[in-house]
Parts: C-alpha cells; sequence; structure tokens
C-alpha cells in the first residue's frame, strides 16, 4: 500500500485538534506534573497505539462496545486517581516523599496506560480514525492518528513539567485532584447523556 502524505496530513489534523481538549489530554497534564514525563508518555503512547490499531482494524465494531460501562469504568478510575492525588497533599515533605515513591519506570507506565486505554475506548478520535481508515485507507490514517495522539501526550507533559517547576508541589497535587474528580464527573455526565 502506497503511503500518502494527504491522507496521513488529514488524519494528523483531525486527530490532533479532536484530542486538545479531551479527557485523556488533561489526564497526562495531570499525570506530567506527578510522575516521570517521559514514562507517562511512554504509557500514553503505547496506549494510543494499541486504541489506533483496534480503531483501524475493528472500525465499525467499536460502536458495538458497551458505551455505558466504558464510561462509569472511567469515571471510576478517575474518582480513584483524584483521591489518591488529594490524600498525598499532605505537608511538603510528605509530598515531596509521595512524588519520588511513584518514579518506577513500570508503575507509571502501567497507570498512564490503564488511564489512557480506559479513557479512550469509543471516544471521538478513535470513531474518526475508523472512519478515515475506511475511505483514505488504513496505514496512512494509523501513522498520522498515532502521530498525532502521541504530539498531544507531549505537548500536555511539556505543559504539565513547566507548571510543576514554578508551582509548589501540594498545590499541584490539589489542582491536579481536581482535574482527576472533574474528569471523573465530566465522563459520568457523558455516560448518561452521550
Amino acid at each position: 500500500m502506497a503511503l500518502d502524505p494527504v491522507a496521513i496530513f488529514t488524519a494528523f489534523g483531525l486527530i490532533f485538534l479532536a484530542e486538545l481538549p479531551d479527557k485523556t489530554m488533561f489526564a497526562s497534564l495531570a499525570m506530567g506534573t506527578r510522575m516521570r514525563p517521559l514514562y507517562v508518555w511512554f504509557g500514553t503512547s503505547t496506549a494510543f497505539i494499541v486504541h489506533v490499531a483496534i480503531a483501524v482494524g475493528a472500525g465499525s465494531l467499536l460502536s458495538m462496545l458497551p458505551n455505558m460501562a466504558v464510561k462509569l469504568t472511567s469515571a471510576a478510575l478517575f474518582a480513584f486517581g483524584a483521591i489518591v492525588m488529594m490524600r498525598s497533599g499532605g505537608d511538603d515533605d510528605e509530598a515531596d516523599s509521595a512524588a519520588k515513591a511513584v518514579t518506577g519506570f513500570w508503575p507509571v507506565f502501567t497507570t498512564a496506560f490503564m488511564a489512557v486505554f480506559i479513557g479512550e475506548w469509543g471516544d471521538l478520535t478513535q470513531i474518526t480514525t475508523a472512519n478515515l481508515a475506511a475511505t483514505n485507507g488504513w496505514l496512512p490514517t494509523a501513522i498520522g492518528s498515532a502521530a498525532a495522539l502521541m504530539s498531544v501526550s507531549a505537548l500536555a507533559l511539556i505543559v504539565g513539567r513547566f507548571i510543576a517547576k514554578r508551582v509548589p508541589l501540594k498545590t499541584v497535587q490539589r489542582f491536579g485532584a481536581l482535574c482527576m474528580a472533574a474528569l471523573a464527573v465530566w465522563t459520568l455526565i457523558e455516560a448518561f447523556t452521550g
């Protein structure tokens, strides 16, 4: 199959713009303020690649997944993340030691992977990728979509790291917990209205 640059750029542009305001972008930003950004990026990127492969391979079957169950599970995981972040927001010494405890590659990778993997089921970007693959070919769509999703994640992590260096860790943790709680509410609203 020939690589059509127009199809790659079309997929990249559409998916990049659709993912910018998405909840998984905000989750990446929150994780990037608390965990090693490169490890988070590997986790989120792997989850995005898996979702692109599923979207390209399964196409229209994605609409048959039980949307309510996926949204409720995602909301529960965001709420759990909010509770964990809020509980670790004690005094600065405790917060620093808690942040250092979550630096291993596999724990950070797994956390980031699962947050994105569960949060992206039935998402607009996954459905758009499936639709583009049906009309523009699977390979250029996969390349453009994966590159867009990984770029948005990297952008969120860079912004998150910038914030973490300039704002006290306790404040970052409280804000991150509020973001995760808001994502849980947002996902619940999507589950019952979508």
